[in-house]
C-alpha cells in the first residue's frame, strides 16, 4: 500500500528575484544572468496563447512546419517506425550511428560532389548543437567572430562563447548577404566567419561568384597567417536549407569552387528543414577531422545526440534517391505556392501605392517584407519601431511576423521575416486581405 505523504509547497521558499534583481545576479552565473532568450520563441508563445483564446491568425513566425501542411517523407516515417519496433532505443555512439555517418558521407559525394573521410562526419541532435560545438571548439573568450546582421542567433552564440562580435550590417543592395569586399577589411584577428545560405531570415541565396570570392579570401588570409604564425580563420557554413532553392537560385559550397578551402570550412546541416523533420532532431557537421573530433567530445559531454531510431531511419532514407526526389517535388511546389502568394500579394499592394515591398523568393521557407510604416500614423499615434509594426499587424490584421530585431538588427527599418511552413494557402489569402485593409487605413 502506498503511503500518503504531506505535500510541500516549494514555491513559498523561492526567492523573489523579480522584486530584487540584485538577488538574481547573486544567484546566477554571468552567462545565465546576461543571456537573452530567443525573441522568436517569445513571439511564438504569444501567438499560441492568442490562438488558444480563439483569435484567427495567419501565423508566419516560427521557422517550423505544421504536419498538416508539410508531413515528413513517408519513407522516413516508415523507417522511424521500423527502427522503434526493432528495438533501436539505446544510446547511439557519441559521433553518431556508423550507418548514418556513412550515409551523410555518400550523400555529400552524390549531391554536392564533395568527398570527405568518415572521421569528418559528426551527427548531433539537430543543427543547433553543431553550431554551439563549432563556436566552442574554435573560439577562446575574447577572440573575434564575424557574421552578418540580420542572421539567426549568431549574437547569442557569440555571447555564450565569450567572443568579440564583428557584425556586418547588410541590406537589400546585397540581398542581405555579406560580400567578400565587406568581409575583407574586417577580417584581421577573426577566428570564425559565420555564413548561412539560403539565409534565415531572408531566404536569399549566395551567388556562385560570391561563394568563390569568400572562399578564396579565407584561403588567402590563412596563407598569410601561416607565414605570420597567427591562428587560422575558419568558416562555419550553415547550409541547413540548401536543398530548398527556387527558380534561378542554386546552392554552392566553398570546397566546390576553391578546393583548398575544405581545410577551413565546417558545414552545418541536417534533415530538419529539407524534409520538414524539425522534431526528429537529426543534424550533422562535416569538416576537418581535427576540428570535428573535439566537437564530438564537447557534444558527448552535453549529451546532444540525435535519437538512435531517427538516426537509423535517416541512414536508410538518405540513400533512397527516388523517395527524396519525389518528396522534394511536392514540398518545393507547396513552399513556392505559399511564398509566391505572399510575394505577389505584397507586390500588388505596392503597385497600388501601399507602403510595403518584398523580395522575390529564392530559397528556404522565408519571405523578406518591408512594411514602410516608420513615421506614419495609425489611430492618432505615430509608428516609431518595428515592434510597433509587428503588434499593429498582429492586433489589427491577425498577421503574425518576426521583426529583424530578432536577428540582431538594431535599426528600425520595417523589415520582417515571414515563414510559410505552418500556414495554408487559404490562411495566406485571407491574411493578405486583412493586411491590405489595414495598410489602406495608415496615413
Amino acid at each position: 500500500m502506498t503511503s500518503v505523504r504531506p505535500v510541500i509547497e516549494a514555491r513559498q521558499y523561492f526567492p523573489d528575484t523579480e522584486a530584487d534583481p540584485a538577488l538574481r545576479r547573486r544567484h546566477l552565473s554571468g552567462i545565465a544572468h546576461g543571456l537573452v532568450g530567443s525573441e522568436i520563441l517569445k513571439i511564438a508563445a504569444e501567438i499560441r496563447a492568442l490562438q488558444r483564446s480563439g483569435h484567427t491568425i495567419c501565423n508566419l513566425t516560427v521557422g517550423d512546419f505544421s504536419s498538416t501542411e508539410f508531413r515528413i517523407p513517408p519513407a522516413l516515417e516508415e523507417a522511424v517506425d521500423a527502427a522503434l519496433a526493432g528495438g533501436q532505443t539505446n544510446y547511439p555512439p557519441s559521433d553518431g550511428v556508423l550507418d548514418l555517418r556513412k550515409a551523410v558521407q555518400s550523400f555529400y559525394e552524390r549531391e554536392l560532389g564533395l568527398s570527405y573521410p568518415l572521421e569528418s562526419v559528426l551527427i548531433a541532435g539537430g543543427s543547433r548543437p553543431v553550431i554551439y560545438a563549432t563556436y566552442t571548439a574554435l573560439i577562446d573568450p575574447g577572440e573575434k567572430v564575424l557574421y552578418a546582421v540580420p542572421s539567426w542567433n549568431n549574437n547569442h552564440y557569440a555571447f555564450l562563447s565569450g567572443a568579440e562580435k564583428v557584425e556586418i550590417v547588410v541590406g537589400p543592395e546585397t540581398n542581405f548577404l555579406p560580400t567578400a569586399e565587406a568581409i575583407r577589411p574586417r577580417l584581421a584577428g577573426v577566428r570564425l566567419v559565420c555564413i548561412n545560405s539560403p539565409l534565415n531570415p531572408t531566404g536569399t541565396v549566395f551567388s556562385r561568384e560570391q561563394v568563390r570570392a569568400i572562399a578564396q579570401l579565407l584561403v588567402d588570409e590563412n596563407r598569410r597567417r601561416r607565414t605570420s604564425g597567427e591562428r587560422p580563420v575558419f568558416a562555419m557554413w550553415d547550409q541547413v536549407y540548401w536543398m530548398l532553392t527556387f527558380g534561378e537560385a542554386s546552392h554552392h559550397t566553398p570546397p566546390e569552387l576553391v578546393p583548398e578551402s575544405a581545410a577551413f570550412t565546417i558545414f552545418v546541416d541536417g534533415i530538419s528543414k529539407a524534409f520538414a523533420a524539425t522534431g526528429l532532431r537529426v543534424g550533422w557537421a562535416v569538416g576537418p577531422p581535427h576540428v570535428v573530433g573535439p566537437m564530438r567530445d564537447i557534444l558527448g559531454h552535453v549529451g546532444a545526440w540525435a535519437p538512435r531510431p531517427e538516426q537509423v531511419a535517416t541512414a536508410q532514407f538518405l540513400g533512397n534517391t527516388t523517395a527524396i526526389a519525389d518528396y522534394h517535388e511536392t514540398m518545393i511546389r507547396g513552399l513556392r505556392e505559399r511564398l509566391d502568394l505572399l510575394y505577389e500579394g505584397f507586390d500588388s499592394m505596392r503597385g497600388d501605392g501601399l507602403p510595403v515591398s518584398s523580395f522575390a523568393p529564392q530559397g528556404a521557407i522565408y519571405l523578406t517584407v518591408k512594411f514602410d510604416l516608420i513615421g506614419k500614423r495609425m489611430g492618432g499615434a505615430t509608428i516609431q519601431t518595428n515592434e510597433e509594426i509587428r503588434r499593429l499587424l498582429l492586433e489589427e490584421a491577425g498577421f503574425a511576423v518576426v521583426p529583424f530585431q530578432a536577428f540582431g538588427l538594431a535599426e528600425e527599418t520595417g523589415w520582417m521575416r515571414l515563414s510559410v511552413g505552418a500556414v495554408s494557402p487559404a490562411d495566406i489569402r485571407t491574411g493578405l486581405a486583412r493586411v491590405r485593409e489595414l495598410l489602406e487605413r495608415v496615413s
